[in-house]
C-alpha cells in the first residue's frame, strides 16, 4: 500500500517539475511563453507563417500536410491552395526543393530540419530566439541574435519585424549589447503585432514537434483519475485483509 501511494506521489511530483522553472536563452533569460495547443486559429496562422517564411530554407521532414490539415481543422483544399506552392501532394512530407549542397555554400551549414526544434530546445527558447535578432554589421547577414550568438541564419521575417538595434548594458558574449530595441518606422507590423505573429508561429511549431500532445495530456488526466480511484480501492482491500491481524 505504501508503494502504491509513493508511486502516485512521484507521478504528481513529475508533473510539477515539468511545469516549473525558467531557463537561460543565451545571455538573457528566456521570455515567458507557454504554447496554447487549444488555440487552433493561432496554430493555423502559425502554419501559414512557417510555410511562407521558414520553409524556403528549412524543412519539416517528419510532418505531413494532411496531418496538419486534420489536426488544425483546415480543409484540404485550403491547404493545397495556400500552403503548398509546387506539385507536392497533401499527403506528402513538408520538405523543400533546396539542394543541401547549395544551402551549405550559402549559409556555411545546411539549415536544420525544424520538425522537432520546439521539443529539443523548448518552446520558450524558440519564442525568445525569433524575437531577439538585432542589427550587427560585422556578421555576414548583417544580424546577430541574443539567444544564439553569431547565428548563421538571416532574419527571414525582417520585412514584418523591421530592424532592432543593440543597446549597451551587457557584459556577456555579446559585448556591450545588453538588450535590444525596435527601430521606429521599420517593418510592416508593430512590435505588438509581430509578437503575436511569433506567438502563433511558436504555437504551430510546438504542435508540430508533438502532434499527439493534446491527446496524450487528455489521456493523462484519465490515468490520474484511475490511479486515484484505484488507490482508494487498494486501501479498502488492504484494510479488509488486515483487519483481524493484531
Amino acid at each position: 500500500m505504501r508503494q502504491i501511494a509513493l508511486t502516485f506521489l512521484l507521478v504528481l511530483t513529475s508533473f510539477g517539475v515539468q511545469a516549473s522553472g525558467g531557463k537561460s536563452c543565451g545571455q538573457i533569460d528566456c521570455y515567458e511563453f507557454e504554447a496554447d495547443l487549444q488555440d487552433a486559429a493561432s496554430m493555423q496562422r502559425g502554419a501559414a507563417t512557417f510555410v511562407n517564411y521558414c520553409m524556403g530554407c528549412h524543412e519539416a521532414g517528419y510532418s505531413r500536410y494532411e496531418r496538419v490539415a486534420t489536426d488544425l481543422g483546415i480543409p484540404p483544399e485550403m491547404v493545397e491552395a495556400n500552403l503548398i506552392f509546387d506539385d507536392t501532394r497533401i499527403g506528402d512530407l513538408m520538405v523543400n526543393a533546396m539542394p543541401e549542397s547549395d544551402s551549405k555554400r550559402w549559409f556555411g551549414v545546411a539549415p536544420p530540419d525544424l520538425t522537432l526544434v520546439a521539443r529539443a530546445r523548448g518552446a520558450d527558447w524558440l519564442y525568445t530566439y525569433l524575437l531577439t535578432f538585432y542589427e550587427d554589421p560585422d556578421r555576414p547577414w548583417g544580424v546577430n541574435n541574443l539567444t544564439f550568438k553569431d547565428v548563421a541564419m538571416p532574419n527571414v521575417m525582417f520585412e514584418l519585424q523591421g530592424g532592432q538595434k543593440c543597446l549597451p548594458g551587457g557584459d556577456g558574449d555579446h559585448g556591450a549589447c545588453g538588450h535590444i530595441e525596435h527601430i521606429a518606422d521599420t517593418g510592416r507590423q508593430s512590435p505588438e503585432e509581430f509578437e503575436q505573429t511569433v506567438r502563433d508561429l511558436s504555437n504551430f511549431m510546438t504542435y508540430m514537434a508533438e502532434p499527439a500532445a493534446l491527446e496524450r495530456k487528455r489521456l493523462g488526466v484519465y490515468v490520474m483519475f484511475f490511479l486515484a480511484l484505484f488507490m482508494v480501492f487498494a486501501w479498502l482491500l488492504n484494510r479488509e485483509y488486515w483487519k483481524d491481524v493484531h
